[in-house]
């Protein structure tokens, strides 16, 4: 039997609740009890008058920001047309029905001003952190750290010759973020190398061409997590350069060490933080285990002996060449933090081996750093069941980064200059962290009386 149309009759009164519209398993509802709020009011009191038109409440921008980065909403304009639409986002924003959406420019206008004042969206990242550590997903016993590009907001083909610099009529406040930035070791001041090109949208944004294809201006993004659980332990926003990276991976540490007493037993890393002095930053500064690989450049590819075919003597602080003749050293440093030990003349003009140990030299010299030993606890490590272990797990720093890029979308950044960067990462950490909660952790469930 074909059933009736169902014609709508307006009714005098309605009796709807949101909360028994959300879903039991939505992914908002599960995150929700992990948010909390409640300090924003107490941070940004010292940025807002005492008098005046109250302003838009900054707890409904978060919550809606949050809404945005964990669902892969990239679009502030399109983020307030789906708030106001969507049942469920409207109860996470705790709107009601009725609830007024704010204006798409009401975000910008904060983020350049309150937010940023107050440094905000750090405040939210740390409270997240507080609640993984308090929830025992960080153990603080094996952390990873690794960097990755994200396009910036800039035209590629629009870019002018690094060595001409910026013409004299280029301004906005990307410009002024580049310019404040010169003198910082994580941007301008990470390398001397004139880039080949640069924005003059963005300036801060470096051109590299990483990834094997086509060149582009990019960011990096900088993350420091524990790998029992890939919960991000710190965000860092730099320059797409390994200098920076390596800056970038100090400074997440020591944060992490003074902000939430949270010292790592080891550190996984790939080759980028596997130089001499970072080796040494971690064995003999803050007693870290390096499971990173060595940076080593010191294999021949001309046949002749390389630094390895040479063994070290602790005990009396030589080498000890193929042919058995001792390298001593004066002590001198070269370039800091290298010192050159060196074979007699005349050891070297009798000895057989020479054509393949120094056939262009009067003497063989190797160079050994000072923080030789790091590095090669790091070799040890990388050969031990320990160093295969941290290899395997190191890939849970990759599969964030995946994560980031194809699930919440933020393969290329929508805000320009060094704080639109930090703004997108930090928020979009937090997004992660609070998904991996809702994840792990399973919502409650009611029991009958």
């Amino acid at each position: 039997m074909m059933g009736h149309r169902q014609v709508e009759q307006v009714a005098l009164f309605y009796e709807f609740s949101l909360e028994k519209h959300i879903p039991a398993d939505h992914l908002l509802r599960s995150i929700d009890r992990f948010v909390d709020l409640q300090e924003i009011r107490r941070d940004l009191a010292p940025f807002y008058s005492s008098i005046g038109r109250p302003s838009i409440d900054p707890e409904l921008m978060i919550r809606m920001l949050l809404i945005g980065y964990c669902l892969g909403i990239r679009s502030e304009r399109r983020l307030c047309d789906e708030v106001h639409l969507n049942l469920a986002y409207r109860w996470f924003c705790r709107l009601g029905l009725d609830g007024a959406v704010p204006d798409h420019s009401t975000f910008s206008k904060n983020r350049h001003g309150r937010f940023r004042q107050s440094d905000l969206f750090r405040r939210v990242f740390e409270s997240v952190l507080r609640r993984c550590i308090e929830e025992r997903l960080v153990g603080g016993e094996g952390f990873a750290v690794d960097a990755s590009l994200i396009k910036a907001d800039a035209n590629r083909q629009k870019g002018i010759e690094g060595d001409k610099g910026l013409p004299p009529e280029a301004a906005g406040r990307a410009i002024d973020e580049y310019l404040a930035v010169l003198d910082d070791a994580a941007f301008g001041a990470a390398t001397e190398v004139t880039p080949k090109f640069v924005s003059p949208s963005d300036p801060a944004a470096r051109w590299t061409g990483a990834h094997g294809g086509q060149a582009f201006f990019a960011y990096s993004t900088n993350y420091l997590i524990d790998v029992e659980n890939a919960i991000i332990v710190d965000v860092e926003a730099t320059t797409a350069i390994r200098q920076a990276e390596v800056l970038a991976a100090k400074r997440m540490i020591e944060r992490s060490m003074e902000r939430f007493d949270i010292y790592p037993a080891r550190l996984m890393g790939d080759s980028a933080y596997g130089s001499a002095e970072m080796l040494g930053w971690l064995v003999y500064e803050h007693g870290i285990e390096p499971h990173v690989t060595v940076f080593d450049k010191s294999g021949r590819q001309d046949g002749t002996f390389s630094r390895d075919d040479f063994t070290y003597d602790h005990a009396s602080d030589v080498y000890v060449c193929p042919g058995g003749k001792l390298l001593t050293t004066t002590g001198s440093l070269i370039d800091g933090g290298t010192l050159r030990y060196r074979a007699s003349k005349y050891d070297c003009q009798a000895c057989r081996l020479k054509p393949r140990c120094c056939p262009k030299e009067p003497a063989r010299y190797v160079p050994r750093s000072i923080y030789e030993g790091a590095r090669d606890m790091a070799r040890e490590i990388a050969r031990s069941w320990e160093g295969l272990v941290s290899r395997r797990l190191r890939k849970k720093i990759e599969m964030l980064f995946a994560h980031l890029k194809r699930i919440l979308k933020l393969d290329r950044l929508r805000l320009r200059g060094p704080n639109g960067a930090r703004d997108e990462f930090i928020l979009a950490a937090i997004a992660q962290n609070l998904r991996k909660m809702a994840k792990l952790i399973p919502m409650p469930t009611l029991r009958p009386a």
